[in-house]
């Protein structure tokens, strides 16, 4: 009983711990959680906003997301119930190749508070993977003059688990001439080894077929298989041997495709063709394979595709060595790659502010930055800056997060929108570095005196007037009003120099001049404010009355006018006096003028004038020319003419 008591405090304790631990991480900021590989998406992954105390509302209103820093996402923030879930169908071989543990990391902003929170999940795996060999089937050689108890190496199985879901043992199975032996390697893999237990003979068996199978440690275990097939061969006494059992060679990352990274070299003491020595590479993965090229003759390892420090920063190859025999020695190569400054900082905005008042206190967070380089050492030490004439600082918030902040205040009336330029340079040599342009507007904010008391009590005055008396401005109110109607005597435009100033000591002051013009109408108005806009725009020439200009072009036209009719009118009339001048066709005085005869009514018929009527107006569009009716007819005598020609008044006979 007391035992059990025990069991149980240390439980609660360790809970209590664990309670403690969690709440300690989230107050920093930084949440883990694990979930197996190969869960579906949409699976849990943990309580996000339980663990921050955060509450739903929250989430939805104040912008929070999750941001990760590969290429893909793999964990989401469901909205309704703030559980971090996963996104995509996770796998840990994949993601974690050559790694104990794997851990993906995240982060969790919330744009409301400008808080940024660390979030890793370790991804346990699973036992999804069986062993594998890379070859079904493997043949052997071997001397029947070889002696029992030699080692001949066996293909190694590939189970990408981790853990108890590895790799975890091996049997061989098939005859007994042979045994297994598993040895240890340097990394603490196991490497299957097959011993000759039984000296061979070819003319008894020339072929043995043998099989070996590998194991993991899951429940149920899975299990690989691989033939192997062992052919006997004639005596040869010498197998190839390497110069060095390792090869070491260090290489930039930018070493150009096609250059000869190392080259091994085996010898065999054997005469003739089991003398004559090839190469080979064993275990090599595909991507290795792609990587590198073992030359077969030369043993030189030529680089086939570029390097990338970033996706894999060191490779061990299995070469092996063999004569035309059976008989082979193996050596190891290991290829580590050195980082080279080939990757500029990458820049990114999480979050920012468009706009900005410009009574905002200096501090006021206006963006969020995350930055990163892929590169390692100090090629991957990254330094932000600032533009040095901007009102702008940069602060550290959280890991590789920055807030661009306020320095100091901003005054819109000065400038009224900012190009922030904000530049990441690394520490490489020569150093790589890239930008990000922030566009900042700052809002205008009434300005109002910020003393109080009397010294707040704003007056108003008219300082001065081209006319004192028609106008008049409110003492408190600072409106301007009419003091009387205007007069036609009143000019028709008007400048008020009108004082502001307050009640303290002494008194502070400013003034502001109103242009004001009078008008009876919108045509009028608009003249005399383009009079004023050419003043201003020619301050120094005098402005020309448009007034003046358009009474001297209408008299102009009008002058032209008459000018024309007066000229018409005695065209008319000089024609009318030829034919007056010409001789009548009837049995009239030749000589004497039509205007001399005497019509019926005993009545002289004179020539009737022209006449014209010109109604000028004060629009020339709207004067009128009016002609009255003309004649140039003469009265002639109503009786026929006699029979005899009348003789001339002179010359009567007086008889």
């Amino acid at each position: 009983m007391y035992a059990a008591g025990r069991r149980w405090g240390r439980r609660q304790r360790a809970l209590l711990w664990a309670v403690l631990l969690a709440a300690w991480e989230a107050a920093w900021g930084q949440l883990r959680y694990s979930v197996p590989e190969e869960m579906p998406k949409g699976s849990f992954v943990g309580d996000v906003a339980k663990d921050l105390g955060l509450q739903l509302p929250e989430i939805r209103d104040r912008g929070v997301h999750i941001t990760e820093r590969g290429r893909t996402q793999y964990f989401s923030l469901h909205g309704k119930t703030g559980h971090l879930v996963t996104a995509e169908r996770i796998d840990r071989e994949q993601l974690c190749r050559l790694m104990e543990k794997c851990v993906l990391r995240c982060e969790l902003i919330v744009e409301g508070q400008m808080q940024v929170y660390g979030i890793e999940v370790e991804i346990t795996d699973i036992n999804d993977n069986e062993p594998s060999f890379r070859e079904a089937e493997t043949e052997l050689r071997m001397s029947e003059m070889t002696a029992p108890g030699v080692r001949f190496p066996l293909p190694r199985a590939h189970d990408p688990d981790k853990g108890r879901n590895s790799l975890q043992s091996y049997e061989l199975s098939g005859d007994e001439h042979f045994s297994l032996a598993v040895q240890a390697g340097p990394g603490g893999d196991q490497r299957p080894e097959l011993v000759l237990a039984k000296a061979l003979d070819r003319e008894e068996a020339a072929f043995h077929e043998l099989v070996l199978r590998a194991s993991d440690g899951g429940d149920p275990a899975r299990t690989g298989t691989a033939r192997i097939r062992v052919t006997v061969l004639d005596a040869n006494d010498n197998a190839p041997v390497f110069s060095q059992a390792e090869y070491t060679v260090r290489v930039p990352e930018d070493v150009p495709v096609g250059s000869v990274l190392v080259a091994v070299k085996a010898t065999d003491a054997d005469e003739g063709l089991y003398g004559h020595v090839k190469y080979s590479m064993k275990k090599a993965t595909d991507m290795e394979s792609d990587i590198f090229h073992l030359g077969t003759e030369t043993g030189a390892i030529k680089l086939l595709r570029i390097l990338d420090f970033e996706e894999d920063n060191s490779y061990e190859l299995e070469v092996q060595a063999h004569d035309s025999g059976a008989l082979f020695d193996t050596a190891k190569v290991t290829i580590t790659v050195t980082d080279v400054n080939d990757n500029a900082p990458e820049l990114t905005i999480s979050s920012k502010l468009n706009e900005i008042p410009e009574d905002a206190q200096p501090g006021t967070v206006v963006a969020l930055l995350h930055v990163q380089d892929p590169d390692s050492g100090v090629n991957g030490e990254v330094r932000c800056s600032l533009d040095a004439d901007v009102p702008f600082r940069l602060e550290k918030s959280f890991d590789d997060y920055y807030r661009v902040v306020t320095a100091r205040e901003l005054d819109r009336e000065q400038v009224s929108e900012y190009n922030v330029t904000v530049r990441a340079a690394d520490g490489g040599s020569p150093s790589l570095q890239s930008s990000a342009v922030l566009a900042l507007r700052v809002l205008d904010v009434v300005a109002v005196d910020a003393d109080a008391g009397q010294n707040a009590w704003l007056s108003y005055e008219l300082a001065k007037a081209t006319e004192p008396g028609l106008f008049r401005v409110g003492l408190h109110s600072g409106e301007v009003r009419t003091a009387r109607s205007p007069l036609a005597r009143d000019a028709a435009r008007h400048s008020l120099l009108v004082l502001v100033r307050d009640h303290g000591r002494p008194a502070l002051s400013a003034t502001a001049t109103l242009s004001v013009v009078l008008a009876e109408s919108v045509a009028e108005l608009l003249a005399e404010l383009g009079s004023a806009a050419a003043e201003a725009a020619a301050p120094g020439e005098p402005a020309a009355s448009l007034t003046r200009w358009l009474v001297l072009a209408v008299a102009a036209v009008s002058c032209l006018f008459v000018a024309f009719l007066l000229l018409l009118l005695a065209l008319r009339l000089r024609r009318c006096h030829r034919r007056q001048l010409l001789p009548p066709d009837s049995g009239a005085l030749r000589g004497v003028p039509v205007s001399h005869f005497v019509g019926i009514d005993g009545v002289r018929a004179f020539l009737q004038s022209y006449s014209h009527d010109v109604s000028l107006t004060a629009d020339s569009r709207k004067s009128q020319l009016r002609f009255s009716a003309a004649s140039c007819c003469d009265t002639l005598p109503a009786r026929p003419p006699p029979d005899e020609p009348a003789p001339l008044l002179g010359d009567q006979d007086p008889a």
